[in-house]
């Protein structure tokens, strides 16, 4: 190795001729000391005596300057990690550096991270270990403190029109509004949340942290379930600025008619099985087979009569197929042979439907609509 004509600013020793440094390189006067010298002062990681964390008790949220940040942690010693993480400092001027970290429990809120390091530095590997006490401190973050307030903004009111809800709409409506928010929250809105769930005798009462998210959430069921929704807001107070604050119900309807309903359309063509009401009503003639859709706005026809639903279908035995139009069962009812509609959804070799009894007349009814 040839020697340059530069010298080392500290000791005076001559320094290897350096091809120019590329870009990002480290430079300046410690670019210009001899590997000695360098070394001498060189610090491969920069660690703090102390690592103190807020941690929400609640949710397990991190406290980070003047924000709560979820981290994803498992409990509190992989907080500690994430948080040495963050405030170690390697030099700039290591490269192909590796670390690990190794915990020790020392009590309740106390865990001592015992740290490795290795990285290449001009041309040398070298390696440093650091311990960092971290503590654990316990604490309400914002969001945690509102819900256990019980503060909300919006409320969404599930009902149905002219009927009660069934007990399967109930538990898909909140399914909706629990998938929806989880998605909010997962995609880091830590003021998106559900205060309270009622139960009520006409349906479930949903407290929300917003306006906008209890929007979303009717929107959402409506377009899940149908029907259709109005908001009522309320005056509540004035924010600092003087601006009026509302807290808006938003009272959501889902139609008339609810999927396994059996009705009569009134048009002469026979009961139906309703199937879906989202966008209109829609099912399945009992007679054919053939499908039905209503015009009337998702509310279905308004001069049907409810006749009764699926689950009072009941298995009865088929006698005989007479033809294409024409089969032959035994009433569920009275247990005599009666010749019914011959719909397309039973099968040619069927033993067994199900059928349905109403005012002496019998419908077969579909297995899986």
């Amino acid at each position: 190795m040839t020697e340059s004509r530069e010298f080392c600013p500290r000791c005076g020793d001559a320094v290897p001729e350096r091809r120019d440094p590329l870009p990002g390189a480290p430079s300046g006067r410690d670019a210009l000391l001899c590997d000695d010298c360098y070394f001498a002062d060189f610090e491969l990681v920069d660690a703090p005596d102390r690592i103190e964390v807020l941690v929400c008790s609640g949710c397990g949220a991190v406290r980070r300057g003047e924000s709560w940040r979820d981290v994803g942690a498992r409990d509190y010693t992989d907080v500690a990690v994430d948080e040495v993480a963050t405030a170690l400092g390697v030099h700039v001027d290591a490269e192909d550096v590796e670390w690990g970290v190794e915990p020790e429990q020392v009590d309740e809120n106390t865990i001592r991270m015992h740290c490795q390091f290795s990285g290449v530095v001009r041309g040398t590997l070298r390696s440093a270990a650091v311990t960092v006490p971290v503590k654990v401190s316990r604490g309400t973050c914002d969001r945690c403190g509102r819900i256990a307030g019980g503060y909300y903004a919006g409320i969404v009111q599930v009902r149905a029109d002219d009927r009660e809800l069934t007990a399967e709409e109930r538990a898909e409506a909140l399914s909706i509004a629990e998938s929806y928010v989880a998605d909010r929250e997962a995609d880091g809105d830590r003021e998106a949340f559900i205060t309270e769930i009622k139960e009520t005798d006409d349906g479930p009462d949903l407290k929300l942290s917003s306006n906008r998210l209890a929007q979303n959430v009717a929107t959402r069921i409506t377009d899940e379930l149908g029907g259709s929704f109005e908001s009522y807001p309320t005056l509540v107070t004035e924010d600092g600025d003087g601006n009026e604050v509302y807290r808006v119900t938003f009272a959501v309807r889902l139609p008339r008619y609810a999927p396994d309903e059996i009705l009569d359309p009134a048009d002469g063509d026979g009961p139906v099985l309703v199937t879906g009401v989202s966008g209109g009503t829609r099912g399945i003639r009992l007679a054919t087979g053939e499908a039905y859709g209503s015009t009337a706005d998702g509310d279905g026809p308004p001069d049907a009569t409810r006749l009764g639903t699926r689950g009072d279908a009941t298995e009865t035995t088929v006698v005989t197929v007479e033809d294409d139009r024409a089969i032959q069962v035994l009433d569920p009812v009275t247990y005599e042979a009666r010749t019914v509609p011959n719909p397309a959804f039973v099968d040619d070799d069927a033993e067994t439907v199900l059928a349905f009894e109403h005012e002496g007349a019998v419908h077969l009814v579909p297995r899986d609509p």
